[in-house]
């Protein structure tokens, strides 16, 4: 079950840009209720927020913005870009349809055992006429798991979420707050900073090759570390260390 409500359209002219805006609310319920729900934000350009709140809907709002040079190329850019959405009774996923990619199920793809993402295989002679992005936020309940991501131009906030958490960025930061489960968390260019209200009891995993990492748990964690850096150091406030044996791995 869903509502759709569209916001606001605005159009500006300022000097030769073209400027668009459209803020669209969605809302949606699991047709499948169980313990697994979870939605999946597969961003391209533009920032994610996603706040845990003591409701069973998932409140999606997202504004889309084209930039154009041209009336035409501003038009083009209208009907191009478009939220995608696939209900999978038990998941819900977000998504951005438009230029040359494709989304469904892929070898490139990372959500899920299904492996949804976006194929790029017929992207190399596109040229795209205008310029966009959209901007998630959502709203979901706090057990629910969630799974995001976006390329360009966006950073990603998870906050007050208690199931497993993924995210993954490229050019932009990751902040992860108010978490109890397992994490993911990746970026390039970008830092990540990770807060638990209660320590995880799974493996989790941060990665940033341009930024600074900040993880902040609960005394008392208990938990194996691995620490690689190019170029950093590490720090930490925990006075008793135990350095394990050193372990090697075969290549495979």
């Amino acid at each position: 079950m869903k509502t759709l409500t569209v916001i606001l359209l605005l159009t500006t002219t300022l000097g030769y840009a073209q400027t668009f805006t459209e803020k669209i609310t969605k809302e949606y319920s699991f047709e499948k209720k169980t313990p697994d729900n979870a939605i999946i934000v597969a961003n391209i350009n533009g920032d994610i927020t996603v706040t845990g709140y003591a409701g069973d809907k998932i409140m999606v709002e997202v504004v889309k913005t084209i930039n154009a040079k041209t009336e035409e190329r501003l038009a083009k850019g209208k009907t191009e870009i478009q939220l995608g959405v696939i209900d999978r009774a038990d998941t819900l996923i977000f998504y951005v349809e438009g230029e040359c990619n494709q989304f469904g199920r892929n070898n490139n793809g990372r959500w899920n055992k299904e492996r949804w993402g976006y194929n790029w295989n017929n992207c190399n002679n596109c040229r795209t006429s205008y310029d966009y992005t959209m901007d998630f936020t959502v709203k979901v309940p706090f057990a629910l798991n969630v799974m995001v991501s976006t390329i360009n131009e966006g950073n990603i906030i998870i906050q007050q979420v208690g199931g497993a958490v993924r995210a993954d960025n490229i050019n932009g930061s990751i902040r992860l707050a108010n978490l109890t489960r397992e994490t993911h968390a990746s970026t390039i260019n970008g830092d990540v900073d990770i807060e638990y209200d209660k320590n995880p009891g799974k493996e989790c995993r941060f990665y940033s090759l341009n930024g600074d990492i900040n993880a902040f748990f609960q005394k008392g964690l208990a938990a194996n570390l691995a620490f690689e850096s190019f170029n950093g150091e590490f720090y930490t406030n925990i006075d008793k260390i135990e350095h394990l044996p050193t372990s090697v791995e075969a290549a495979k």
